[in-house]
């Protein structure tokens, strides 16, 4: 810090908040630390009483917080650099109006940027390259879990310098980092596929009992932009469970859905209905509660998703993690479900927040 002349300091970085008083009514900061003085802010600064003020003189290798933030934010989320695009080398562009990874950035505040999804689709982290850029001194980066569920405008990370300044030279280190892992961060967008679904059970076939689907697991499907396109209800009868399926494709379903049938009891023969298609079995069971009696399959790479009977009971099931992964191209294999054990248990919250909780993180 140094005391300058307030007419002096154009392009300096002001050292602590500038208060302005208007007698009876404000008193607050008219200028905040670490704003870089304009000839326009003089008559304003003199007005207020300040002939000097303590100034950070940035030299041409020092960045202030705030530019650090935007150059952070734009080597993180933008795209594969090209060499034989000049732009990529340009620094100076519109940092904070560029859309990357499906992602955009604020303009700084106090020297933090929020990183925001730019559509609805699941959180990719790369977690090797996000450490090592925390290992560095003086940076930051916060994000949210990796295959994090995300809406259009929700906030998944933001970036920060710790000091007031920072060498370029570190800025330009993270940059590297950051091509040689890239994607740090990107949000692979949910598709919208056209859903066929099949309901199993003899009782609801028959019409003892009423066919709740809609209201439990056709809800869920809405809440990420997709809709039930078919419905077929069948009684506990593999021949017909096979058949649906097949009738459902020949309708231009691009996913499968079917309820119930998957536990252990003589009667349950949904799997054996799902494998007299051909479909290829990926995992049946899972290492998460609610949702053991999972199974996965695909018959022709068109995803079927067997979903055992507690999607009518709990709020979040394994059908909340797994449904917007494979909305978003994820190609599961039976290695990823098994992974999903860790943080697999729900807590079963007398008020449930998921995704904002644990489960299947």
């Amino acid at each position: 810090m140094k005391k300058v002349k307030v007419e002096n300091c154009v392009g300096m970085a002001l050292a602590h908040d500038v208060t302005r008083i208007i007698p009876g009514r404000f008193k607050g900061p008219g200028f905040k630390k670490g704003h870089i003085v304009r000839n326009e802010d003089i008559p304003e600064l003199i007005k207020i009483g300040k002939n000097h003020i303590y100034a950070l003189d940035l030299s041409k290798s020092q960045l202030h917080e705030d530019d650090a933030a935007l150059r952070i934010c734009d080597a993180i989320c933008r795209p594969a650099p090209n060499p034989d695009l000049e732009s990529n080398r340009d620094p100076g562009r519109n940092l904070h109006q560029n859309l990357h990874q499906n992602l955009e950035w604020t303009p700084p505040s106090e020297g933090k940027s929020n990183i925001i999804s730019s559509c609805a689709g699941t959180l990719k982290v790369n977690e090797a390259g996000l450490l090592e850029i925390n290992e560095m001194d003086d940076v930051i980066l916060s994000t949210l879990k990796t295959n994090f569920p995300c809406q259009k405008g929700q906030t998944v990370a933001a970036t920060r310098i710790i000091p007031l300044v920072i060498s370029k030279t570190k800025i330009d280190a993270l940059s590297d980092i950051a091509a040689r892992r890239h994607p740090i961060l990107k949000i692979m967008p949910w598709k919208s596929p056209k859903i066929g679904a099949v309901v199993t059970g003899t009782e609801i076939y028959n019409g003892l009992i009423y066919d709740e689907f809609d209201a439990y697991v056709g809800k869920t499907v809405s809440q990420f932009g997709c809709q039930v396109d078919e419905k077929i209800v069948v009684p506990d009868d593999a021949s017909a469970i096979s058949q649906a399926i097949f009738t459902l494709i020949d309708h231009g379903n691009e996913m499968i859905i079917t309820t119930g049938g998957l536990s252990v009891d003589p009667d349950d023969v949904t799997k054996k209905g799902i494998l007299e298609t051909g479909a290829t079995l990926i995992s049946y069971g899972s290492p998460i509660l609610p949702g053991a009696m999972f199974l996965y399959a695909k018959l022709n790479e068109i995803p079927i998703i067997g979903l055992p009977a507690c999607v009518y009971y709990h709020r979040s099931t394994i059908f909340n993690i797994v449904f917007p992964r494979l909305l978003a191209g994820d190609a599961l294999t039976k290695a990823d479900i098994d992974k999903m054990g860790h943080g697999g248990l729900c807590m079963n919250c007398e008020v449930c927040r998921y995704p904002i909780c644990p489960f299947g993180k």
